[in-house]
């Protein structure tokens, strides 16, 4: 007889298990600043996987936001328990007004000594990130933690999407477990036949519809559907407040232009017409208070939205909830012919002259001209919007980005993932003075892997917005609106960056073209006129 004992069969590590999950979910690249509680899991990091560092948790959040709108699949992220889950907290709160899916793994204290609140313990941990989070978990066993991982990977990619979370003890990683088989979810939902057959008759019925879109139709890749409908119906497009995605061509000579976030404003905007249907947005997103006689009675309203939270929230008509691609194939369909003129959209301003200082609206125009045709925009100047929105009209599906929250210190990271998420093509981040201050360190990571990146600066030396509001609201002397001093050139050599200063509108057009041409990244500072736009009506 043989005195060989049996082979032992190979364990399965919490890790292994994790990794394998990964691979199936087709997670390329991982997102991170490590910490000493995440160390066992970044032991021994595999080849296929790419660790993103980034140097401050909430352009790792932002970061990953960016990369999943690009590759429409969960950006992962790694953070560094109750502290480095602090940091991120703006950034989580962006991704999930963005809707984007992220699967944020915390690390926590090992088990046997969080009765103890030892040292980086992080209490009620599932917590801190609620209400900002669709799904948060620390499991109850360590052999639980790939369960856990994979729920957060569905819930976060569900429409709507949205960031979800999962603590993991420091001491779970080399535990065994079972591996956890990825499985196929479906994820798009039809209307119902009865609601979208009110809608169609409603717009066959009216004099002068209009369609209102937002982020969730570009979200979808819908945008060439969404042209069709509207091209059917022979409606005014109009985009929704605050849209963070471009989700209908905005040279389409349909497209009516931008809502504002005012009640008034937009109540005025939308008077003419007698049928209003909001597709992929919130009915509506308002930032000052005022009466919205939109809501009056006078204007019948429909919705078709796949977040079920927005629809409980609007006030008057009728709410279909359904996902962008099966809702706008049924009313494509379902819509007859019909004999409504085609409707005018609205006339793009002359080309702004250049003055000195730089008027902010001559700088948009010029970026404007100077970009590719399949560069992708990714902005945060708020107070320069609405000349923006004037001055750089975008081509549709996947052109622009930006957040939805209003939380400042998104863009720059999430034009960072988004370079990594679009390789070959050239990202341009528009950033005013005071937002790139809040994340101005993921520079370092673009210039590290040298990404196609051009950043451009709109310096107009303190937070344009806050200048903007204070007007409105008839406040005088605010503290803490102004930003001298700040060296954005410095700033960016300092962490390997190419970078330029324009002070003259002379030197604009060159240092645009070289910007966008260079091999890496670069930034262009762009000092402008510091005359405060208004962003909306000034009271009284």
């Amino acid at each position: 007889m043989s005195s060989r004992k049996p082979a032992k069969a190979a364990t399965t590590t919490v890790k292994d298990a994790t990794f394998s999950l990964l691979r199936a979910f087709g997670i390329k690249r991982v997102f991170g600043n490590p910490g000493s509680t995440e160390l066992p899991f970044l032991s021994d990091w595999p080849d296929d996987i790419d660790y993103v560092l980034g140097l401050q948790e909430a352009s790792v959040v932002g970061m990953a936001d960016g990369y999943a709108q690009a590759t429409r699949n969960a950006g992962f992220v790694n953070l560094h328990s109750a502290a480095g889950v602090g940091h991120a907290l703006g950034n989580i709160f962006n991704a999930y007004r963005n809707q984007t899916p992220v699967v944020i793994i915390a690390g926590q204290q090992a088990r046997s000594i969080m009765p103890l609140q030892a040292f980086l313990y992080s209490e009620r941990a599932t917590e801190f990130p609620q209400p900002y989070v669709k799904f948060s978990a620390e499991p109850a066993r360590a052999e639980d933690v790939p369960a856990a991982i994979a729920r957060a990977y569905y819930v976060a990619m569900q429409p709507p999407c949205g960031p979800t979370f999962v603590s993991v003890p420091v001491d779970d990683w080399a535990r065994p477990t079972q591996p956890v088989e990825a499985r196929q979810v479906s994820r798009e939902l039809g209307a119902d036949p009865a609601a979208m057959a009110e809608l169609v008759a409603a717009l066959s019925e009216s004099k002068r519809p209009a369609l209102v879109v937002g982020p969730g139709v570009d979200r979808a890749e819908a945008v060439d559907l969404m042209i069709k409908v509207a091209e059917k119906a022979r409606a005014v497009v109009w985009a929704s407040p605050f849209s963070a995605r471009c989700s209908f061509p905005e040279r389409h000579p349909q497209f009516a232009g931008f809502l504002h976030a005012s009640p008034g404003q937009l109540s005025d905007a939308l008077r003419e017409h007698d049928l209003v249907v909001v597709i992929g947005a919130p009915v509506f997103t308002f930032h000052v208070e005022g009466h919205a006689a939109i809501f009056d009675g006078a204007t019948r309203l429909f919705q078709i939205t796949d977040d079920p939270g927005a629809a409980a929230i609007t006030p008057v008509g009728t709410s279909i909830i359904a996902t962008m691609k099966p809702a706008l194939a049924t009313l494509l369909e379902l819509l007859p012919e019909t004999k409504r003129a085609v409707p005018e959209g609205r006339t793009l301003p002359p080309t702004p002259k250049a003055s000195e200082p730089i008027p902010a609206e001559y700088l948009l125009h010029a970026l404007s001209a100077a970009m590719g045709p399949d560069d992708v925009l990714v902005e945060e100047v708020p107070s320069h919007r609405p000349a923006m929105q004037k001055f750089m009209p975008m081509r549709g599906q996947d052109s622009f980005y930006t957040m939805a929250s209003g939380g400042l210190g998104y863009s720059l990271p999430a034009a960072v993932g988004m370079a990594l998420g679009r390789p070959g093509q050239r990202i341009v981040c528009l950033i005013g003075d005071g937002s790139a201050m809040y994340s101005i360190q993921a520079l370092w990571t673009a210039a590290q892997r040298k990404l196609p990146l051009t950043v451009v600066v709109i310096n107009n030396a303190g937070y344009g917005a806050m200048r903007s509001f204070s007007q409105v609201m008839q406040v005088r002397n605010v503290p803490g609106l102004e930003l001298p001093g700040i060296d954005f050139v410095k700033l960016a050599e300092g962490m390997g960056c190419h970078a330029v200063r324009v002070t003259k509108s002379s030197e604009l057009a060159g240092a645009l073209r070289q910007g966008l041409a260079h091999d890496g990244t670069s930034l262009i500072e762009v000092m402008v006129d510091s005359a405060v736009p208004l962003l909306y009506a000034q009271k009284g």
